[in-house]
């Protein structure tokens, strides 16, 4: 492993130090608006403003030094996020050599900011339809090419760049915070800051946030080992995790699963435009998971908490699905599918049961051959979820039959 618990932060102060030839600390933050919502002293750790808006070049950096400085050698990853532009970024900082898979649905707009990041340093190969597929194309490159695969998250030298984030947080603080929030996927993040503090803030504690669609942390420490997820919500792609890594998961076994709060993605979209539209901060969904799991932590009252902003590689062309589904968590929209009577004026009944707030926001017809009835899809937004209840017992009154499909996994995916 290279270190152990007893000498784990002396390594991270090395590490911290040569992390400094890159840049800056990154900004501790106190929260105003958080810290009055929850009663609290929230502070944010803001990753997402390293030189490629997240943590991951942290870890990176750190694997990369440890061979030979990192001049001249030759790094592989496989990577469709994050990792990909934190090695990019490196490479070009170490004059190594670098070669980067990615799926070929990668968006182009995540390719070209590796190939910015890399400056000429990395060459990108596409391939895959998958993650997995990619992942193995990398490694057998990897082994073929003698080069050093440089995983995300399950590699000693990672979790220990990764643990800067934490000397950094204790030295801009000045004391120990009460309790740290810290995101997981992989787990090398979580695994990284909880050693460091295990042995300078022993006192400090530590919760876990992770997408409610790939709680790996939870399932693993639940079950007492890692687990494979049988299926994965990738919708929060820097955190989304089938399989928790084994080293972070060994660092992390100690932990209850009730240090674990699972985040559902359609709240972690309403966490996101929070922080955008009151603080002007850009969260990708991995980067709002801490702060968004502040809801489910008790006993927050009174207490110095710090959460850690991961990441802030947003693609503004997903703004209408984060809107969409933070409506959706809020209560401010709804889908239903009407049964109308096929009769003049059905219609103008319908939409005089809609109250002053409620705004049609979809329309379609469903079925348009039958004889007495057709169902009609509907998408109702206003301005407070009791409208959209009274406006159901309204429509229950008026006979008019109707099903809520909002959070109807097959339906919504199809239909709406």
């Amino acid at each position: 492993m290279g270190w152990g618990m007893e000498n784990f932060a002396a390594s991270v102060r090395q590490a911290e130090v040569a992390l400094r030839d890159l840049f800056e600390p990154t900004p501790l933050q106190k929260n105003d608006h958080l810290s009055a919502k929850y009663g609290a002293e929230i502070w944010l750790k803001r990753e997402d403003l390293t030189p490629v808006r997240s943590y991951k070049l942290r870890g990176a950096f750190n694997a990369m030094r440890k061979v030979a400085g990192g001049a001249g050698a030759h790094f592989v990853c496989a990577s469709a996020g994050n990792h990909a532009q934190g090695v990019a970024y490196a490479c070009r900082h170490f004059g190594a050599k670098g070669t980067i898979f990615m799926p070929v649905t990668t968006p182009q707009q995540k390719i070209a900011k590796t190939r910015i990041f890399g400056n000429g340093a990395v060459e990108i190969v596409l391939t895959g339809d998958y993650f997995d597929q990619t992942l193995a194309a990398a490694q057998e490159f990897a082994r073929a090419a003698g080069a050093r695969f440089l995983a995300p998250f399950d590699d000693p030298d990672v979790v220990e760049g990764q643990a800067t984030v934490a000397l950094e947080m204790m030295q801009q603080l000045g004391f120990a915070p009460d309790l740290v929030v810290l995101p997981v996927g992989g787990g090398g993040l979580a695994a990284g800051v909880t050693s460091y503090l295990a042995e300078t803030a022993p006192a400090t504690q530590a919760a876990f946030a992770e997408p409610e669609g790939g709680a790996s942390l939870h399932g693993a420490l639940t079950a007492g080992e890692p687990v494979t997820l049988p299926a994965v919500d990738t919708f929060v792609d820097g955190a989304a995790v089938a399989r928790i890594g084994a080293l972070p998961f060994s660092l992390l076994s100690r932990f209850s699963p009730d240090q674990v709060h699972p985040a559902p993605e359609d709240r972690i979209c309403a966490t996101m435009l929070e922080m955008l539209n009151i603080e002007g901060i850009v969260l990708e969904p991995a980067g709002a998971l801490a702060i968004d799991a502040l809801r489910d932590i008790p006993d927050l009252a009174g207490k110095r908490i710090v959460c850690v902003c991961s990441g802030g590689n947003f693609d503004f062309e997903r703004l209408p699905e984060v809107k969409e589904r933070a409506q959706r968590f809020s209560g401010l929209k709804r889908y239903f599918i009407l049964r109308m009577p096929q009769r003049p004026g059905a219609l103008r009944d319908f939409l005089e049961l809609l109250g002053p707030d409620d705004d049609v926001a979809r329309f379609e017809y469903l079925k348009k051959s039958a004889r007495n009835f057709g169902s009609i899809l509907i998408g109702i937004e206003t301005s407070a979820p009791e409208n959209l209840e009274r406006l159901c017992e309204r429509l229950a009154a008026a006979g008019i039959g109707y099903r809520d499909i909002t959070r109807d996994p097959v339906l919504s995916e199809f239909l709406i």
